[in-house]
């Protein structure tokens, strides 16, 4: 009896909080297996294709495409369709990876536009590098690289596009980058110091290039256009504008862009009489903000000017310039004529829907405003035009460059080319090729697709300058922009000669002056050149 009472009084004092403590352990695991499964059926998959997500608290989908995905753009759909099976047509290992950097979830009708061109464009040259002069290797894959609308989410891509330049993909080269903005500038900030080689295609802020004020911030960039400076020189050996008759109307705050375009034509103007007339654009420069009701009160000054003064130089990005130029529209003095000039932002006027099309018509007494820019590329740059007289240069570019590209359009290549030297630095050994696929509704007149093409030829011509055939490293091919000089290892751009110097810059590079139309077309004038004549032999 005692024994007996001694096992229970053990139990009593072990055994039983035991077992309490294991049913609570038990219990507790179960609610924490049951939080996980429901957290794990619950979350959100943030994924949109292979290589691009929704970040946390944003919609858009951004990152490194591979695929055929189209990042919901369905204007983007069958360019970005041909060149998944460009891609898809190599064989691993052959090739090398190229990446596009653009803002493909833009939602504005006109980036969309100018994205679809560039797409187009790249696709072009990388058909061209892969078919027409492939024994030169290696093939080059193409894959597209979103940063976002704004580029808010340079950060994430930049980092996959670093990972990619490791393993199988052997990325090479990033090129695109067509806005000057903040975001892109921290891009090819970040890039270039990882080593990548960046080639930009119409970036033109002087800050987003070497070479300024003696320093390389970006080693490893090369351009395709030429900076704000020389698009400004190029200006004023057109126009030969006095500064008496000129007011200068810029962006404040501005960005890469407008501000370094603003101090170019700001020593274009100097000593004009009047002091120059800033405008405050919204943060996104896509939108309309009220700059408007700015630009009535600056045309109400210009009424008041003595009628000698006709010329206004803007600095500002394409909206606000529309918004401008339908301010001149509205203006009291109708009688009096004024010539805007702008830079490459001009472009982008081309069919927005928006633009008073009356402002540039003139209407019995009611005088015109004249519209020119400096294009990047023009279509008719190179061709003889007995209706205005223009009658191009025999050096600095050619109607061939531009027929090749006009000829790849059409799905073949001219058959004058077999065994010459082309556009990559290679030989030709095919006189027609296969259909190209469908790449959607085409356009040359805003340059984008031209100056892209140019830009993916000139990251063509640094791998396999580098490569000798096979796969060159990074800093082979950071190395090769500065070789890229002397007429035999020039590109020959679509939109001329590119002739880089030491810090990767286009050295007078040609400026097409276009006026806009109307219709909401362009009409080509005439080629400027930086340093006022063409040149007659790539530097050396």
């Amino acid at each position: 009896m005692a024994r007996g009472l001694g096992v229970w009084l053990r139990e009593d004092v072990w055994e039983i909080p035991l077992r309490r403590y294991l049913a609570i352990l038990l219990a507790t695991a179960l609610v924490a297996g049951l939080v996980v499964g429901v957290r794990a059926l619950t979350r959100e998959d943030r994924s949109c294709a292979p290589g691009v997500v929704r970040p946390e608290g944003s919609t858009e989908c951004v990152g490194v495409s591979a695929t055929a995905y189209d990042f919901g753009r369905e204007r983007l759909t069958k360019v970005i369709a041909a060149i998944d099976r460009e891609n898809r047509s190599l064989e691993p290992g052959s090739y090398v990876t190229v990446a596009l950097l653009e803002p493909f979830t833009a939602k504005e009708d006109n980036t969309i536009t100018d994205v679809l061109h560039e797409v187009q464009g790249a696709y072009l040259a990388q058909y061209r590098a892969n078919h027409q002069t492939h024994e030169a290797g290696p093939a080059i894959r193409l894959v597209l690289a979103n940063p976002g609308a704004t580029g808010a989410h340079w950060k994430y891509t930049v980092d996959r596009l670093a990972e990619m330049t490791k393993g199988p993909d052997k990325l090479r080269a990033v090129t695109g980058v067509s806005v000057s903005s903040e975001g892109n500038k921290l891009a090819v900030t970040e890039l270039t110091r990882r080593g990548i080689p960046v080639i930009g295609s119409s970036i033109t802020a002087d800050d987003i290039a070497n070479g300024q004020r003696g320093r390389e911030p970006f080693p490893g960039l090369a351009r395709v256009a030429p900076t704000n400076t020389d698009l400004a020189n190029a200006l004023k050996h057109f126009a030969d504008i006095p500064a008496k008759r000129a007011m200068l109307v810029h962006a404040k705050p501005g960005d890469p862009y407008t501000r370094t375009l603003q101090r170019s034509f700001a020593r274009i103007v100097e000593g004009s009489p009047y002091e120059p007339k800033p405008f405050s654009p919204p943060r996104d420069h896509n939108k309309e903000g009220s700059t408007a009701n700015t630009f009535e009160q600056i045309t109400d000054i210009l009424c008041d000017t003595p009628d000698t003064t006709d010329t206004i130089l803007f600095a500002g990005r394409h909206v606000q310039l529309r918004q401008f130029i339908n301010a001149l529209g509205a203006r009291g003095c109708t009688d009096r004529r004024f010539t805007v000039l702008a830079g490459d932002e001009g472009s982008y006027l081309t069919g927005d829907r928006k633009l008073d099309r009356d402002a540039l018509t003139r209407q019995g007494s009611k005088q015109p405003v004249v519209v020119r820019y400096t294009a990047l590329a023009h279509p008719k740059a190179w061709y003889e035009d007995e209706r205005t007289g223009w009658n191009p240069p025999a050096t600095g570019g050619s109607v061939d460059d531009i027929e090749r590209l006009r000829m790849l359009m059409k799905g073949a290549t001219p058959a004058h080319e077999q065994g010459e030297r082309n556009t990559f630095g290679g030989v030709t050994d095919i006189t027609a090729i296969p259909d190209i696929g469908e790449i959607g509704d085409t356009a040359l007149d805003d340059g984008q697709l031209i100056i892209a093409y140019d830009a993916m030829a000139l990251a063509v011509r640094g791998i396999r300058g580098a490569g000798g055939g096979g796969v060159p490293s990074l800093g082979q091919v950071r190395n090769q922009w500065p070789q890229v000089q002397g007429d035999e290892q020039r590109v020959d751009g679509a939109s001329g000669w590119i002739c880089l110097n030491s810090s990767g810059n286009p050295v007078n590079k040609a400026v097409p002056i276009v006026e806009l139309t109307p219709e909401g077309r362009t009409r080509f004038v005439r080629i400027a050149w930086p340093e006022k004549e063409a040149p007659t032999e790539c530097i050396s």
